[in-house]
């Protein structure tokens, strides 16, 4: 069971026009793809409360990608470029991750979800690339994903996925890594040098990628993963009950 987060949206459907949870479904045909079944979790009025009840039927977690994350979060003033802030959805998912690590349960956190995680360890974000790099190349806009070569590092549990070296990744963001969260080391980079993806140092499974891997049909590699890892975790739980 691998619990995706979702945005509340304005959504239409023949004479309704009301707010739904939404979730591009690349995102869960990406899951059940590869083995697992894909439970939405949209935010909650009580993001604590509800977290802890939802943890106990998950055996994953994928933070997905969206707006950026609040940066006074992370002590930033806010760039004029920067999303208007979604509250709910930041308050949901530092509770859905925060409880996730307590039980040790797998995370997949892209693009959003790694800047989120990042976050959440305390780390902070360049709130606008192209002034801090001088490059539009992460997002190129109208809905359009860019594609980049990332570097993968040897020895890396992301590594043990795709294997160590160069890697052509979707990626669509104006935000990225700058001081990295506690307990998080990067394991991608691209040529520039912004971190493009991150793991955890400790036991648990925390995987981030700035990319988005859901776009890509042919490599299901990280999700694949996750799920793989999420099996274990569901077969500790039956052992030991």
């Amino acid at each position: 069971m691998i619990g995706l987060t979702t945005y509340l949206e304005q959504a239409k459907q023949g004479v309704w026009d009301v707010r739904a949870a939404f979730l591009p479904q690349v995102y869960f045909d990406s899951v059940t793809a590869s083995g697992g079944i894909a439970v939405l979790l949209p935010p909650q009025p009580d993001p604590a409360v509800a977290a802890d009840a939802v943890l106990e039927g998950l055996d994953g977690l994928i933070l997905t990608g969206g707006l950026d994350v609040q940066p006074e979060l992370y002590g930033a003033e806010r760039h004029p470029l920067t999303d208007e802030a979604r509250p709910d959805r930041d308050a949901w998912e530092l509770a859905l991750f925060r409880g996730a690590e307590e039980r040790r349960i797998p995370v997949l956190a892209i693009c959003r979800g790694l800047q989120l995680v990042n976050v959440a360890r305390g780390g902070t974000l360049h709130q606008h690339l192209p002034e801090t790099l001088g490059t539009e190349r992460f997002r190129i806009g109208g809905g359009v994903f860019a594609t980049n070569d990332v570097v993968v590092d040897e020895g890396s549990r992301l590594a043990d996925l795709v294997g160590p070296g160069e890697l052509e990744v979707h990626s669509y963001h104006h935000q990225g890594v700058d001081r990295l969260g506690e307990g998080l080391v990067a394991t991608a980079r691209t040529d520039d040098g912004l971190v493009q993806a991150f793991e955890s140092d400790g036991e648990g499974y925390v995987l981030g990628v700035q990319w988005h891997p859901e776009e890509n049909r042919e490599d299901r590699r990280l999700f694949a993963g996750l799920v793989a890892e999420a099996s274990v975790y569901a077969a500790r739980g039956v052992a030991s009950a």
